[in-house]
């Protein structure tokens, strides 16, 4: 096994280049060529029969590191995806990790600092798993509400986005782990992820696009970026040179590490002479070999692979420095500290959008004695979204038993109904699963070699072999990418899975499988679900290499034993390529079976006879994920017609819904009391609970415009599956994204970008602004007082206006420019004063390719959100000379 990280020392990076051969350099401009990787991608012929050394499977059984040379002094750097938690080198049984809110849910806070400790506690977490790069954070700009990936960014805005990354970067960095931002640029849809193109203008890509990079280059400058999968105007993005050499490090003066998204590199010489160091994940299947035909073809240099490697060993030092060991164990985080940050940033991402009536917040004085609680969201627990962002949380709080503890000391008691069912998927079954060898809870799985018997889909009988391979889990989710030795296995292996099943409530019950081969589940024996060749449907599951959910029904006694047995088989002349090992992955879900209408009565009889209703509502990570993008914004299945009936049977309703991105709220008008809460984390219940019951004063504010509908936003017309041309997306609103079309075109929405009530209320007074000097540089001061009765927290926004008298051409009514979140105890009054720069008067000319910042009178608006009613100050200041600037 190679050595630790005390036997690396630091190097001198030009020496240690110079030591380097031609071959040495062509390894590391991939990631490492793991065994596993090579058997399951179909990029050489498996080893078969070969059983590596265990020191190798512990180094490699994973596709997250880049490729070392230990014998030269370069050990492998570890990555780990983020954004909001640290999952380690497993989809596959993981260690468990500590989940912050979602991006939109942090972005929510407006809080700098508590944003750089979310970035501090990431570190400690990354340090725990052996990590050198953390794969975060995500800036992409949700363009429309429809981005899969959209719950992973933080905002519609550029500066909001450019100072919420920063913050997590300079966290991240300041304890020696890299941060790797990304998407590179404009990858704000999953519909052809990989192919689409990005058609953007000048203007648009460099003041919306491309902004919240500039920004966290000036303000925290990341250590790594990682590319887009997609086309920016014509080329991928890991083959732009214009993007990468010419923007990122000519004109920002960027210096570090590019990788690839995992396989996001398409071309061999064009992705290496545009700036893109390394392809991830290895073995490389657009370099290695393929990298000596291009120097023999005259396409290459070797001093093109020495302006790649160079950045690699850059960051090789930046690792060794930071002392977290290399081919090192993982270990999970979990202290005093953690739990009330992530329980602090979960209420901070909390946003109180109507309290028409008073409701909130909940108290002895309130009176309630009976709270009805509704809605599967309320129930079930959704940490975060879906895809690279997911992770196996080390705990997770649902609302249901946040409220219900909460409600106990007040003296009320809670009773639950569901309501509908607002889930894709049926929901897992990990809390009802006990070990068939009667040991705990989870599950076993057994892997066995060869072609199946011929009734192994309608027979749950054990196979006549030996298993190959055994492991417990503690999941039904099953997604076998890694953590399983798939190289020691033939063609044809297949996999069972068998616990005992103990369910809580009788009746009937809806089981659901979705899977990346062939597979039945059967209970005691009997085939419940059937997912053969002659059902099997190409769906969106495991990055769209899963199938459709298949269902059925299946009656069962509460607290009886049942046994549960999977049976799964991937055909390999029908395996669709892939970076990830795909064998035998899986999901099977059980649910009580939800009569929609009788659950919507059962729903509105429970309101009716409470003195309370909350009803949580929203989305999960079956609707908001990485491999595909939502196709609505109106809420999953019956939700609407839930919420109609309840606030029908009681108008004390407060209505929480949980969300990454905007939904449609259709019955806002008859709700008095409206929260949206955000894919919230571990502690997302306590959060939420601490919110409602009042031992936090709401201070979040919206990171993204809710529209009335979906057709009132910008992009409508030309997103995803929507775009009239082909294989492109034309990105025909131009700078007009978010609040600045709502603006522009004078619609107004739901809830306005920068929107948030609080418990108290706030006075904004005595705006002034010193002089713009020569180089662009202006502070704004006023005061806030807070002229209620209780402690809070007011973000003041200053947006600027640019001039109307004709010296500059069409630009936004009014853009963000600067905010403070400013918190005040009950009668307090504070001065604030927010910097403005050059920035903050500029747009990108294309003519002269410059920004430029015009001369003449700007307009400075102090508001609490973007709407015109919540401007609180107007003020002006003047331009005297044009400023012409490039760079940071």
């Amino acid at each position: 096994m190679p050595a630790l990280v005390q036997d690396y020392p630091r190097f001198d990076v030009e020496e240690k280049l110079a030591e380097l051969s031609t071959s040495d350099k062509v390894r590391l401009l991939g990631g490492k060529a793991t065994q596993n990787r090579i058997r399951m991608t179909g990029y050489a012929e498996p080893h078969t029969n070969v059983r590596p050394p265990r020191a190798a499977l512990e180094c490699q059984a994973d596709f997250w590191l880049l490729e070392d040379i230990p014998e030269k002094g370069i050990p492998a750097i570890r990555t780990s995806d983020g954004p909001n938690g640290v999952r380690g080198r497993r989809f596959f049984n993981s260690v468990p990790s500590n989940s912050f809110p979602c991006g939109t849910g942090l972005a929510a806070s407006f809080d700098l600092d508590m944003m750089r400790r979310v970035g501090e506690a990431l570190a400690d977490e990354c340090r725990a798993k052996s990590a050198h790069v953390l794969l975060g954070p995500t800036c992409n700009i949700q363009r429309s509400p429809l981005g899969g990936r959209g719950f992973e960014s933080y905002s519609e805005d550029p500066h909001l986005g450019g100072l919420v990354a920063a913050a997590y970067i300079n966290g991240l960095q300041s304890k020696g782990i890299a941060a790797t931002i990304k998407h590179f640029v404009a990858n704000d849809q999953e519909f052809e992820r990989f192919s689409a193109d990005s058609v953007i203008s000048q203007r648009a890509l460099r003041e919306i696009y491309l902004e919240p990079f500039r920004l966290a280059v000036k303000h925290a400058n990341p250590k790594a970026f990682m590319t887009g999968y997609n086309r920016l105007n014509g080329l991928h993005c890991s083959e732009h040179k214009e993007l990468l050499d010419g923007i990122l490090r000519g004109e920002w003066g960027w210096k570090g590490l590019v990788i690839s998204d995992w396989t996001g590199v398409y071309s061999v010489d064009p992705s290496i002479k545009a700036g893109m160091d390394v392809e991830m994940p290895g073995p490389p299947v657009m370099r290695g070999s393929t990298v000596y035909r291009a120097m023999g073809a005259g396409k290459l240099t070797e001093d093109d692979l020495d302006e790649r490697v160079r950045n690699v060993l850059e960051l090789v030092n930046y690792a060794i420095d930071s002392q977290v060991p290399f081919y090192a164990g993982e270990e999970k985080v979990e202290t005093p500290e953690i739990r009330a940050l992530l329980r602090e940033a979960a209420a901070n991402a909390t946003v109180l959008l109507k309290n028409d009536a008073g409701l909130l917040p909940l108290s002895s004085a309130s009176g309630v004695k009976q709270i009805a609680v509704i809605g599967s969201n309320a129930k079930l627990a959704f940490p975060t979204g879906g895809g690279s962002a997911s992770l196996a949380p080390s705990w997770v709080v649902s609302p249901v038993s946040a409220i219900t503890e909460r409600a106990e000391e007040l003296g009320a008691t809670v009773k639950q109904a569901i309501g509908v069912a607002a889930f894709r998927y049926v929901p897992v079954l990990d809390t009802y699963l006990s070990h068939p060898d009667g040991t705990g809870a989870g599950a076993k799985v057994e892997i066995f070699n060869g072609k199946p018997e011929a009734d192994w889909l309608v027979d749950d009988s054990a196979p006549r072999a030996k298993p190959v391979f055994t492991v417990d889990t503690a999941s039904s989710l099953c997604f076998m990418s890694d953590g399983v030795p798939w190289d020691q296995f033939d063609r044809h292996a297949r996999t069972q899975y068998t616990a005992t099943f103990t369910p809580d409530i009788s009746g009937k019950w809806t089981f659901g499988l979705g899977s990346t081969g062939y597979s039945a589940l059967f209970l005691d024996g009997e085939l419940v679900v059937s997912n053969d060749e002659s059902e099997w449907q190409a769906g969106e599951l495991f990055f769209n290499l899963g199938s459709e959910e298949r269902r059925g029904e299946f009656e069962v006694e509460a607290g009886r034993e049942y046994r549960l047995v999977l049976h799964v088989y991937v055909d390999p002349d029908r395996v669709a390529a892939s970076p990830f090992a795909l064998s035998s992955s899986f999901r099977v879900g059980g649910f009580p079976t939800v009569d929609e209408t009788k659950a919507r009565k059962e729903a509105a009889d429970l309101a009716a006879a409470s003195d309370l209703a909350i009803l949580v509502v929203g989305t999960n990570p079956d609707w908001e994920s990485e491999g595909f993008d939502r196709k609505t914004t109106k809420l999953p299945g019956a939700t609407d017609e839930l919420v109609e009936a309840v606030l029908a049977a009681n108008p004390n309703t407060i209505v929480v819904n949980q969300s990454g991105t905007p939904v449609d709220f259709p019955w806002i008008e008859k709700a008095s009391t409206l929260v949206q809460t955000f894919f919230g984390g571990n502690e997302l219940g306590n959060g939420l609970a601490d919110v409602l019951f009042g031992n936090v004063n709401p201070s979040g504010k919206l990171p993204l415009t809710f529209g009335r509908r979906l057709e009132d936003n910008p992009s409508f017309h030309s997103f995803g599956i929507t775009s009239d041309t082909p294989g492109k997306v034309v990105y025909n609103e131009g700078i007009y994204v978010g609040y600045r079309h709502y603006d522009r075109a004078k619609i107004a929405p739901a809830f306005p970008f920068g929107f948030g009530l609080s418990y108290t209320s706030f006075e904004l007074s005595k705006l002034s602004a010193s002089s713009v000097s020569a180089e662009g540089d202006c502070t704004v001061r006023f005061t806030i007082t807070n002229t209620g009765k209780v402690d809070g927290a007011e973000v003041a926004q200053v947006f600027v206006a640019a001039p109307s008298d004709g010296t500059r051409i069409t630009s936004p009514v009014k853009e963000l420019k600067g905010f403070q979140k400013v918190a005040l105890k009950a009668g307090e009054t504070k001065q604030v004063e927010v910097a403005l720069s050059k920035e903050a008067f500029s747009y990108w000319d294309e003519h002269y390719a410059k920004w430029i910042a015009p001369k003449g009178k700007y307009g400075i608006l102090v508001a609490t959100s973007s709407a015109e009613a919540d401007v609180k100050l107007r003020g002006e200041v003047k331009v005297e000379k044009e400023i012409r600037w490039l760079g940071l």
